[in-house]
């Protein structure tokens, strides 16, 4: 099979290199970022280069160069002793978070609502089943298999939007508030709250019934409820602190 050559003469094809195969360094990046998406990570959770190459059998050098890609996209944030960390909880951070993701996955949902085959909503009805199997069963609480189904659940819907300019946007959020998603899943058991599939459930039925409406409002309550949450334990944290 012959490759494709690009042609000089052409002045746009003249200044571009060719691309090569997928590198190490991406693969760094993208697993990374997935981690960081799925809340895997915990905020201030300090991160180091020797650390994360031998959990990833790779050597420090393509790890060095995915942190830096993360840090620049402000999902983490560098050291002085050339570790990282990811970004504190902090009530002005959760903020400004909770405003850009109702903004934007607020019209990417109500987008969705619209759109949505049947068997893309049974697809998402099939993921409640399989968190209601989760929550029966009587061992340890396995927060890492809730994140990545509450990331699928969403990112099934956002997908059908059919733009192609939110899903990066979203992305870049969710990589941001991955880890206080986290934190509030462990907030909420201790605090005895609702669970999460109840919010799916009022999502899907909007979106079954193409109530763009009702599925934005039913998002709104879904992504506002663990920022409202850790918003109020962190100001409890602070007026404690306050009178000791």
């Amino acid at each position: 099979m012959q490759k494709a050559t690009a042609d000089k003469s052409d002045p746009i094809a003249a200044q571009l290199a060719p691309v090569g195969r997928e590198t190490v360094q991406d693969r760094v990046y993208l697993e990374l970022r997935r981690a960081l998406i799925g809340g895997l990570f915990e905020p201030s959770q300090v991160l180091t280069i020797r650390g994360l190459a031998d959990a990833l059998m790779t050597s420090t050098m393509p790890v060095r160069e995915a942190l830096g890609r993360l840090i620049t996209e402000k999902a983490l944030e560098a050291l002085p002793n050339r570790s990282v960390r990811v970004p504190p909880i902090t009530l002005e951070r959760m903020d400004d978070l909770l405003r850009a993701r109702i903004l934007i996955e607020g019209e990417a949902i109500a987008l969705a609502a619209t759109r949505m085959t049947p068997r893309q909503i049974t697809t998402i009805e099939s993921m409640l089943g399989e968190w209601d199997e989760m929550r029966a069963l009587k061992h340890k609480k396995d927060v890492d298999r809730e994140v990545t189904l509450n990331q699928a659940f969403h990112f099934d819907i956002y997908r059908a939007c059919g733009s192609a300019v939110l899903i990066p946007m979203i992305e870049s959020l969710w990589l941001q508030s991955g880890p206080c998603i986290r934190v509030a899943i462990y907030a909420f058991s201790d605090a005895g709250e609702i669970d999460t599939a109840h919010y799916h459930r009022t999502i899907v039925k909007a979106i079954a019934a193409q109530d763009a409406k009702g599925a934005r409002d039913a998002l709104v309550a879904d992504i506002s409820r663990p920022f409202t949450f850790l918003r109020s334990k962190l100001e409890a944290e602070a007026k404690k602190g306050l009178s000791a």
